[in-house]
């Protein structure tokens, strides 16, 4: 067994090397440094490598470390929620605004402004965002009738110009984008107002079980999954198609009391076939918009 060690701050660190000693720490940050081991296994072994987000996690500064791993190819698929591309779209055109959690809610409603946590977003936002849909499906709609979720968010990730974007990378690397739940979303109130009047236009969500065909054919499977909810459940769920992920990191906020799949842990998940029974695996229990940094700062450091 290895010693727990003490931190050993200096002038000057980088988180990088913050990050470094915290795999002899203890606690949750010894989970940390165990993450760290993983993720790095998974790139050295050329695993297929799974991002699972919440969309919460756009909306916040996020979105920047998220944008850089599909750009720098650390990640091979991303499966995540609507609300995703809605923030990462909006936020191409449209800045989100620093709050608190304490300001008062029915004021916040008055002033036609909408609280994230401490994160605000102007109700222009969503005009913005209409527009842009609006004429994304105009387009398509001209082209064919039917597109399934990750065809859309494609054509939604080549309209993007900014660097900032995670949509805007995927579309550039061919990194493909997964939202079995993108009706609950605003594009989805979006799409209920375009078949108004085109009632042909259809997005098929059984169209991108395609994915099976990418789990079937990889050698490894690896799985970074941050919070939980349909994102993580389609992650691990489409991996018993091969008796599961041969690694999955997972940073969440929940707990397995109530048999929730969000708070569901990677040994539950082994007796599903959803992580293998060897499969490498590390829980950190945390705010991943703390964790993540942390990590990826020591993955690309």
């Amino acid at each position: 067994m290895d010693e727990i060690r003490d931190y050993a701050i200096k002038k000057g660190m980088k988180a990088s090397d913050l990050a470094g000693q915290m795999a002899d720490a203890g606690f949750q940050a010894s989970e940390i440094g165990e993450a760290v081991r993983i993720i790095k296994q998974m790139r050295k072994e050329k695993a297929t490598v799974f991002l699972s987000f919440t969309a919460n996690m756009v909306a916040s500064g996020m979105r920047g470390i998220i944008a850089q791993m599909v750009r720098d190819r650390f990640v091979d698929v991303i499966i995540t929620t609507g609300g995703s591309i809605d923030h990462d779209l909006i936020r191409t055109g449209k800045s989100y605004l620093k709050g608190d959690f304490s300001l008062d809610d029915s004021d916040l409603h008055k002033r036609g402004v909408n609280r994230l946590g401490n994160i605000l977003i102007p109700n222009d936002r969503y005009v913005f965002l209409e527009k842009r849909m609006q004429a994304i499906f105009s387009e398509l709609h001209k082209t064919k009738r039917s597109w399934t979720p990750s065809e859309l968010i494609l054509e939604i990730g080549k309209t993007i110009k900014d660097e900032g974007s995670f949509l805007h990378w995927a579309a550039k690397n061919n990194v493909p984008v997964f939202c079995p739940g993108i009706t609950d979303s605003a594009i989805g109130l979006q799409l209920y107002f375009f078949r108004q009047e085109h009632k042909d236009f259809q997005i098929d969500v059984a169209g991108d079980m395609k994915l099976a065909d990418i789990v079937i054919n990889a050698e490894k499977t690896g799985g970074i999954i941050l919070g939980g909810g349909i994102s993580k459940h389609h992650t691990i769920g489409v991996n018993i198609l091969r008796e599961g992920l041969d690694y999955a990191v997972y940073v969440t906020t929940s707990s397995p009391w109530d048999g929730s799949l969000s708070g569901a842990t990677s040994n539950e998940a082994k007796s599903w076939s959803k992580i293998k029974e060897k499969g490498s695996t590390a829980t950190i229990y945390g705010d991943a918009s703390i964790i993540l940094p942390l990590i990826m700062a020591r993955v690309m450091g």
